[in-house]
């Protein structure tokens, strides 16, 4: 037989034949202690140990040793208990008792007692090899505790004849509840699902509805899943989500268990749970001596009744096999120790487990030919081995993996422990806190490797400087991670006030200045005024938990605030143009229409808390304020609503001036106006009414804050407040502004209810208006001649516009035609040289006159010139008007400044029918005589032809090649052309008041006959050219008669006119020595 190479020997397989008999193990001492869950089977452990010298207990998570240490520290104190897991050592001094995760447990403690738990985890495929070679290797010098599921007894006794075993059964009864949707779940309640994925999504949904939940996931360190624990535990949240890490061993206060999955991954392949899966996890439900269910929810399945009936008793199949893995390792070479690890087990209960991590790992890094250069002899082999026992916590690639190993092995070769700059660059990475709860735990996952290796011995310079560096970085990601998770999954002010109303205690309430409330610390809306508004980011169940939270700890506040209300002062009061009424700023009530527009309803804003008496406080309250302010603001109007002291017409005027806010066009009311005596025009008058040239109003409105109110309360009344302008018209009145540009957007109403008159392309101010009538009033009364001329003047039946007016209104001369023209005048152009010849000759012929006479004498012309209009009127019939400040003026108004309503071009020669309203042109003011203005009338309508001569002129102007020259706008009331004889027919209707004043009456108004035959004459004249093409011409008496000269017709006007005027002037009045000295110039 040939010889073989020591190569090939090399490669023969070791151990590949079973014994002839199965090896049997050691059981002197062994005791175990089986049953399912909620049999304290752990808190026996933990008794056992410390009634002995030392001991050592191993268990199948970090979070369950760091829990059953904290137990045993509670026991024998923190000097005596240490702590040994893949990632963090504890070790005192003088610790005699060790608690440790199963992989972490010494191989040789020679501790008095060992006790292992959750020994059924020996037929997990991942771990399952390693608890297998602790059962049946570790021992303690006195006792040994096996410590598991019912389902090990057989496996345990073929191991181990002669083993002691002893079964516990469950404290508390385990029922099956059905499946529930995961919004109807009780309280207490721990769902199971087994992706991370999955279970954020769940505590998400829990979360939105109820109030959030704690999430226990294998891949948190220690403090994070800690802290999510202490969450739970401490009532902060009613429900926790985990994966199956929650049925190892973890003591919680759970009453139900509900599995959202029924599907895992076990490392190898995704698999259905196994019943005793189930049972594991559900037996979590009802610790100690208080039962417990549990059931599906989600999109799993109810459970099979067998199922079902083998959870509830507690019955599962034995587990018939364990995982093994053979501890006899061979480190000749990297292929033999592979050989050795796939050596097959001497028993039939065992079975070789599949290649773990640390074996695929070895398997890399053995074909690599660098590695494998360097595993040469035995301590290479161990050296490599022992890297390959690297947990891949990060659960990368087997490659990435491998990779890492490869790094740390070459240092520890070369160097004899890992580089320092490798180590802080790769600690570096993993110390950033920001980012989200993915990114958070994947630093947590790296960052544990290298506090592994920390904690590895003789792979490091300076252990201990890493050990701390690691730890600390591992717990700012695990506060982070926490924090995250809190966030995401907690809303912690619903679970705190969901608490405290389940408790039904006190909760304290804090309001803060700008309306905030703050319930136990949280904020839960706002209180404005007497309405709480819960957090806009509440819904669902968190909505109802902040408005009862919110509702018990404000129960008392509403009736303090009551309180103060009915006793505030007005100051603490605002009414504001959206129709609220606030208090402190805060809303209380809103205004709607009522039985009178200065009365409107109050409407109170309060929540239903408010009631009884302190309601009708409240809204007594409001009403006086409202009605408060309406009668101070606006007093003018609610007195002229009440009428008090008026009679007759005066009182139909004051209402209709109510109705309408307290403005009015003179011509809407002519007729009234002109039949009042002087006693009601002085009631009038005191209640704050102006009797102006174009509007009866009163002034003291024409204020930013009464413009704001009546604004408001006309919104109110008509549903106006959306309509565009609402609001901001009564803005240009603060501005001081007498006329503004007119916004095409605004609602016209606006602009009247604030003050304004719509005059073209702009708004006017009425009392501005009333100014700019007192400046064309002079020059309209002046006669050539006598006084000096007012600006302005032209020959005392037209005017020019001045600077003055302009000024007044704030309007360039384009927006002054407009304007006049919607007060009524018409303008007609005159060659600029023409105006100022005529204006030089009149005053050259009244200046020599004017010159002989004494100097007081010419200073009672002048001013009686201007005055000329009043002086027929009597001492009490003098007008009063209130000017904007509220000082009283005098003011004669003249019936020149009666034009005609405001009209278009167009309107201005159209017929009008006989049965129209009179036009305002023949409207009085209160202090102006009739046959004044019938003098001035015949007057104003004898330069037709002047004008047609100088149209005819500008005419022939055009045809020359000279330079145009410049035109000047003479304006003057426009009476009414084409409208017939409607004028005296409305004074012969007027006839009980015209006679009073002058005897005579009758004739007087045939005496206006010649006048209106030459407005007929007229008509006939320009009708034709300024009538509509649809219009017919208007039939009337006269027409077509030759027009007298106007030198004939004025004189003799004249002298049918003045003999009528028969009433007595007083000897001492000014008025008898003007006439005098008139007689005397005409001498």
């Amino acid at each position: 037989m040939p010889q073989l190479s020591g190569d090939m020997m090399d490669m023969r397989p070791i151990n590949t034949r079973p014994p002839a008999r199965p090896e049997r193990f050691d059981a002197t001492g062994v005791k175990a202690v089986l049953g399912p869950t909620n049999t304290g089977k752990t808190w026996l452990a933990i008794e056992r140990m410390v009634a002995h010298s030392s001991g050592v207990i191993g268990l199948p998570l970090r979070l369950l040793a760091r829990e059953v240490y904290q137990r045993v520290v509670d026991r024998v104190g923190v000097g005596a208990v240490s702590l040994i897991t893949g990632e963090e050592k504890i070790k005192p001094p003088n610790a005699r008792y060790s608690v440790c995760t199963v992989e972490a447990m010494p191989v040789d403690s020679g501790a008095a007692f060992v006790a292992i738990d959750e020994v059924q985890l020996a037929g997990d495929l991942e771990r399952g090899h390693v608890f297998t070679d602790r059962i049946l290797h570790m021992r303690g010098r006195e006792e040994t505790l096996l410590l598991g599921s019912a389902t090990m007894r057989g496996v345990l006794e073929r191991l181990m004849p002669g083993i002691a075993v002893q079964t516990r059964p469950r404290l508390s009864q385990l029922l099956y509840a059905g499946s529930k949707k995961i919004t109807r779940l009780p309280r207490r309640s721990a769902i199971v699902a087994f992706s991370a994925d999955e279970v954020y999504a769940i505590a998400e949904l829990i979360r939105r509805q109820r109030g959030g939940a704690a999430v226990v996931l294998g891949a948190l360190s220690p403090r994070t899943r800690n802290a999510q624990v202490e969450l739970y535990q401490n009532g902060d949240v009613e429900f926790l989500v985990a994966t199956d890490a929650v049925g190892m061993g973890l003591n919680l206060d759970v009453d139900h268990v509900a599995f959202a999955q029924d599907w895992k991954f076990d490392g190898f392949q995704y698999r259905q749970l196994s019943p005793s899966e189930y049972g594991q996890i559900a037996g979590r439900a009802g610790r100690h001596v208080r039962d417990g269910t549990f059931g599906v929810t989600g999109q799993v399945d109810p459970l099979p009744q067998e199922l079902v009936e083998a959870l509830e008793a507690h019955r599962f199949e034995p587990l018939k096999v364990l995982q093994w893995r053979s501890r006899q390792l061979d480190f000749a070479s990297c292929d033999a120790l592979r050989q050795s690890l796939d050596a097959a087990p001497s028993a039939p209960d065992l079975t070789r487990s599949l290649p773990s991590v640390d074996q695929r790992a070895l398997g890399l890094l053995a074909a690599d030919p660098g590695i494998a250069q360097m595993a040469r002899g035995a301590r290479a082999v161990e050296l490599l081995w022992e890297a390959c026992k690297l947990p891949d916590y990060r659960r990368i690639a087997p490659a990435q993996h491998a990779d890492i190993i490869a790094s740390i092995y070459r240092d520890l070769i070369g160097r004899g422990h890992v580089a320092e700059d490798y180590m802080a660059a790769q600690v570096q990475r993993a110390d950033f806190t920001e980012g989200d709860i993915d990114a958070l735990s994947q630093r947590i996952a790296e960052i544990r490797t290298w506090t592994y290796i920390s904690h590895r011995p003789g792979w490091l310079a300076d252990p201990s400087h890493w050990q701390e560096k690691t730890r600390a970085i591992e717990d700012r990601l695990s506060d982070a991670l926490h924090e995250r998770l809190t966030k995401r999954f907690v809303d912690r002010r619903t679970s705190v006030l969901m608490r405290r109303l389940r408790e039904n205690a006190f909760m304290e309430a804090e309001i803060g200045g700008d309306g905030k409330v703050l319930v136990e610390g949280h904020h839960v809306g706002e209180l404005q005024g007497f309405r709480f508004t819960p957090d806009a980011k509440s819904d669902g169940p968190d909505a109802k938990a902040v408005r009862a939270a919110a509702q018990k700890a404000l129960s008392g506040e509403y009736d303090n605030r009551a309180e103060r209300f009915a006793n505030a002062p007005n100051g603490d009061f605002a009414l504001g143009s959206d129709g609220l009424l606030r208090w402190l700023g805060a809303p209380v009530a809103v205004l709607s229409a009522g039985d009178s527009p200065l009365r409107p309803r109050i409407v109170l804003l309060a929540d239903d808390q408010l009631a009884g008496a302190q309601r009708d406080k409240v809204q007594a309250r409001a009403e006086r304020y409202v009605t408060y302010q309406v009668s101070t603001v606006l007093k003018p109007l609610v007195d002229l609503e009440a009428g008090e002291g008026l009679e007759g017409t005066a009182k139909g005027i004051a209402y209709r001036l109510a109705e309408n806010f307290g403005i009015l066009q003179r011509r809407e009311i002519a007729d009234d106006v002109r039949s009042l005596d002087q006693d009601a025009r002085a009631a009038l008058r005191a209640l704050g009414v102006r009797f102006g040239a174009y509007h009866i109003f009163l002034p003291m409105l024409v204020k930013p804050a009464p413009a704001q109110l009546i604004t408001l309360l006309w919104g109110i009344r008509n549903d106006g407040r959306d309509r565009p302008g609402f609001g901001e018209v009564p803005q240009l009145l603060a501005t001081g502004r007498t006329s503004a540009p007119l916004d095409a957007g605004f609602d016209p109403i606006f602009y009247t209810l604030s003050g304004y008159r719509v005059l073209g392309r702009r708004a006017v101010r009425v009392d501005i208006l009333e100014r700019l009538a007192d400046l064309i009033r002079p020059a309209l009364a002046w006669k050539p001649g006598v006084g000096k001329r007012p600006e302005g003047a032209f020959d005392g039946r037209e005017f020019q516009v001045t600077a003055a007016m302009m000024s007044i209104l704030g309007a360039t001369p384009d927006d002054m035609d407009e304007i006049l023209k919607g007060l009524g005048y018409r303008a007609r152009s005159v060659e600029q040289a023409e105006v100022e010849r005529l204006v030089a000759a009149q005053e050259a012929a009244s200046a020599p006159a004017l010159a002989e006479l004494p100097a007081e004498d010419a200073k009672i012309i002048e001013e009686a010139a201007i005055a000329a209009p009043a002086e027929a009127v009597s001492p009490g019939e003098e007008s009063e008007a209130v000017s904007p400040d509220g000082s009283a003026e005098t003011q004669a108004e003249s019936p020149l400044m009666q034009p005609a309503a405001a009209v278009t071009d167009e309107e201005a020669v159209e017929t009008v029918p006989e049965d129209a309203p009179v036009p305002v042109d023949a409207i009085l003011s209160d202090n102006t005589p009739a046959d004044t203005v019938d003098i001035i009338a015949g007057e104003a309508v004898a330069d037709d032809e002047a004008v047609a001569a100088t149209d005819g002129a500008a005419d022939a102007s055009v045809e020359a090649p000279a330079e145009e020259p410049k035109l000047v706008q003479l304006w003057k009331p426009h009476r009414g052309e084409g409208r017939g004889g409607r004028r005296d027919d409305a004074r012969a209707n007027r006839g009980g008041q015209q006679q009073r004043r002058r005897p005579g009456g009758t004739h007087g108004a045939q005496a206006g006959a010649p006048g209106e035959t030459r407005r007929n004459d007229r008509e006939g004249q320009e009708g034709a050219q300024q009538r509509k093409p649809w219009q017919k011409p208007k039939r009337a008496e006269g027409r077509g008669k030759p027009r007298p000269d106007q030198d004939e017709r004025k004189p003799t006007m004249r002298e049918d006119r003045r003999p009528e005027r028969q009433k007595p002037l007083d000897p001492d009045s000014p008025f008898a020595k003007l006439a005098a000295l008139k007689d005397m110039l005409k001498k």
